[in-house]
């Protein structure tokens, strides 16, 4: 009391005494008069009233506490202080507006108290998962922003205080919740820096969670070396080590691991983890039944997964076996789930189910009823864009508009949906002649602009450009995108090396740029170049079958031409017969050989070559080959039958070929080619007037080509007929639709 007689009524002195007072000597009484003698010397001390009410809430005297900093807030509202005493009592009390103030003190300042307050609120909140519905979640974390607040409120206190390892735990955590992965390591190593001298529990969850970035950061030899250093006492420990030691290629070590955490494993649900992870693992090493055993074992525990049942469906799948793969989804099916992700999951393995079960008409009925019944969720539109190309391409128009709205949704999936919208525009023929706004080429350069380091972005260009130079020689004008096809493919080849592309895909991609590349310069006449450009890739790989078959195919091309020969020798056929086997999952491969066989007059290898090519394309699945392969079969077929050659074997053939292409999906050529077939055999039949018609008036979905071609057929039949009015409403028809051929054929002949 002497000294605060000494003192008077500096109320700086006498608020610094009361300080001292409360932490040094804890005498509070004595503190709490120096206090009030401080306001009462000056009544705007918001300090003053600050610390009093500290004071106060250091007591738990809650009311008081709360008056104190009440009446500094009314003094100074900008004094970070008072407000970091309220957002504590509002804690204290189990306010919800605890985080609103911690957040409010983060805005007015950068402090110890109110930054780490307000990490500590937001990272609670994240890990309390059961409240992620409720409007406070929303209010708090998601309208206010939350994580990132508080981020960027601890990356500015870390840069200031580098000796808090709670700070930097926050910190990499929140940033994890931003995807700031490599942020979140260097926040959870300093953590770990500064706890190395302790071994407690803090300790072993920094490097947890250490160990977890650096394996979502694909560093796995690390991972294993810091997941080793924790107590491995903990199932997220050892879970975690043994995914890096999967991903680091130590298959044996991760199942040992997977092994001592299924026997620390409390819950059932852990268990059907664990459980699914080793039979991922087994099947990993080959060991098909024992993976099959582990994964129904998971489906006799109390708690199923849903995880496990997708794991036995695609097993199924993988190894062909539709009957194991459609039980596990159809229990899968009951586990009713409507997350986007869930509902993707399910139609995608549905599609590849009846994929696997010859059903290819059902594979895009079943996408489109996925998107009937989730209309806004854009991945499904991507996929039945991807889709369409591979099993139907007839609907390749509703295949590009299905990736264009995928676009519209979503730019996560619209980058690649583009490239798909492109490919669909391709199998429909869409180029800048006939529409100048959307066609392939378009799309394309979008997507390119897009994903420029996305080799089939890339490849896509190649084809569109190479659509537009045929679309030129069709037209008779001359081709303006010419001498891009090495450019392009050099691009190409550097695209895949520099992503992480599976090797055999890889190679499928550099192959196919290589035969479009060698059909671009065959197609300009430049032989020699695409001699050249096959000997060049085989120099570097020697061993490259399709290049090997390209190379064999342009010589053949050159020899016909430089010495107009018209009959191959046997030891060139043969030369052709064994490129073409030593490459036989490539179709186009056998559908050459065929025609070449044809143009040499071997009628029946050339048939036998087609069937061969045929059961290839059932063997492996593939949609479109094996409808080409039959409709090629009919054109021979067809040609021999207009060509006059007697016998009824060759229109059995064209019947057979064309009736097993509408049993595998509705084919217009296919229509074209029985009314051709018809039109052979009795020109002036009633039949042929009614195949013809249907294909000119009724199809709407036949391309245009298919449909000039009967139309010009069906003329021939009429005036045959000297059916004036049947001809007048074709004529009508050809004028519609702008068949300029069929008009002056007409006009002609009229003359």
């Amino acid at each position: 009391m002497r000294l605060s007689s000494t003192v008077g009524d500096n109320a700086a002195v006498l608020d610094a005494l009361g300080c001292s007072l409360c932490k040094g000597m804890e005498n509070f009484a004595l503190a709490q008069h120096c206090f009030i003698k401080s306001i009462q010397a000056e009544q705007n001390n918001v300090v003053a009233w600050t610390n009093l009410g500290a004071l106060y809430l250091k007591k738990d005297n809650i009311e008081l506490a709360h008056e104190a900093f009440k009446i500094a807030q009314s003094l100074e509202p900008l004094y970070v202080d008072c407000w970091i005493g309220q957002a504590i009592i509002a804690e204290k009390v189990g306010s919800y507006d605890t985080m609103d103030l911690f957040r409010h003190t983060t805005e007015l300042s950068t402090h110890t108290e109110g930054v780490k307050g307000y990490a500590h609120w937001v990272c609670s909140t994240l890990l309390d998962k059961s409240n992620r519905d409720s409007d406070l979640y929303r209010y708090n974390i998601v309208q206010m922003s939350a994580v990132s607040a508080a981020q960027v409120a601890l990356s500015k206190y870390t840069e200031r205080v580098q000796s808090d390892p709670d700070a930097f735990t926050m910190l990499g955590f929140l940033n994890e919740h931003l995807n700031l992965k490599r942020q979140a390591c260097q926040a959870y190593q300093r953590s770990a820096d500064l706890l190395q001298s302790m071994s407690g529990e803090m300790h072993a969850l920094v490097l947890s969670n250490y160990g977890r970035v650096l394996s979502s950061l694909g560093q796995w030899e690390e991972a294993v070396r810091v997941f080793n250093s924790t107590p491995l006492k903990e199932l997220t420990d050892l879970t975690g080590l043994a995914l890096a030691y999967c991903r680091a290629g130590l298959v044996p070590k991760s199942i040992n691991t997977y092994e001592r955490a299924l026997a620390v494993a409390f819950n059932e649900k852990d268990k059907a983890y664990i459980l699914t992870a080793l039979a991922l693992l087994q099947h990993l090493q080959g060991n098909v039944d024992a993976a099959k055993t582990l994964l129904f074992k998971c489906s006799l525990l109390k708690e199923p997964i849903p995880e496990s049942l997708l794991c036995l469906c695609a097993m199924g799948l993988v190894q062909n076996d539709t009957t194991l793969a459609a039980a596990a989804l159809a229990e899968l099916m009951k586990q009713t789930s409507n997350s986007e992700m869930v509902v993707e999951q399910h139609c995608l393995l549905k599609c590849t189910l009846l994929a696997l079960q010859g059903n290819l008409c059902a594979v895009q009925r079943e996408a489109s009823r996925a998107i009937h019944r989730n209309p806004g969720n854009p991945a499904l539109w991507a996929f039945l864009s991807r889709l369409i190309p591979q099993y139907f391409p007839q609907k390749a128009n509703g295949g590009a508009m299905a990736g264009h709205v995928a676009c519209l949704s979503s730019m996560t999936h619209g980058k690649r949906s583009l490239l798909h919208s492109g490919i669909n525009q391709l199998a429909s023929g869409k180029h800048s002649a006939g529409d100048s706004r959307r066609n392939a080429l378009k799309t394309m350069q979008r997507a390119v602009l897009l994903c420029p380091d996305e080799p089939a972005a890339w490849a896509g260009l190649m084809a569109a450009c190479h659509t537009e130079n045929t679309s030129c020689h069709l037209s008779g004008s001359a081709p303006r995108r010419t001498g891009l096809e090495q450019i392009l493919m050099s691009i190409v080849s550097d695209k895949v090396r520099s992503v992480d592309v599976e090797r055999p895909l890889a190679q499928m991609l550099e192959a196919w740029i290589l035969q479009q590349s060698v059909t671009g310069l065959v197609l300009r006449g430049e032989l020699e170049q695409a001699e050249a450009l096959c000997t060049q890739v085989l120099s570097v790989s020697p061993e490259h079958p399709a290049v090997l078959l390209s190379l064999r195919q342009v010589q053949c091309q050159r020899l016909l031409l430089a010495n107009e020969v018209t009959v191959l020798p046997d030891a060139v056929i043969e030369q052709l017969n064994s490129a073409v086997t030593l490459n036989p999952t490539n179709i186009s491969g056998w559908h050459w050989l065929a025609e070449v066989y044809h143009t040499q007059g071997l009628l029946l290898q050339a048939v036998l070559t087609y069937k061969q090519s045929l059961q290839i394309a059932s063997q492996l699945g593939l949609h479109n080959s094996q409808m080409s392969s039959l409709l090629r079969l009919a054109l021979l077929a067809l040609r021999m039958c207009m060509s006059g050659i007697p016998g009824q074997d060759w229109k059995d053939l064209v019947q057979e070929a064309t009736s097993e292409v509408l049993k595998l999906g509705s084919s217009s050529t296919a229509l074209l080619f029985q009314a051709l077939l018809h039109f052979t055999i009795k020109m002036a039949a009633r039949d042929t007037r009614r195949f013809l018609e249907k294909l000119v008036y009724v199809s709407h979905d036949a391309p245009v080509t298919v449909v000039e071609v009967a139309r010009w057929y069906l003329l021939r039949h009429l005036r045959s007929k000297n059916d004036d009015e049947l001809i007048k409403v074709l004529l009508e028809n050809a004028t519609t639709n702008k068949d300029q051929r069929l008009l002056n054929f007409h006009q002609q002949h009229a003359s």
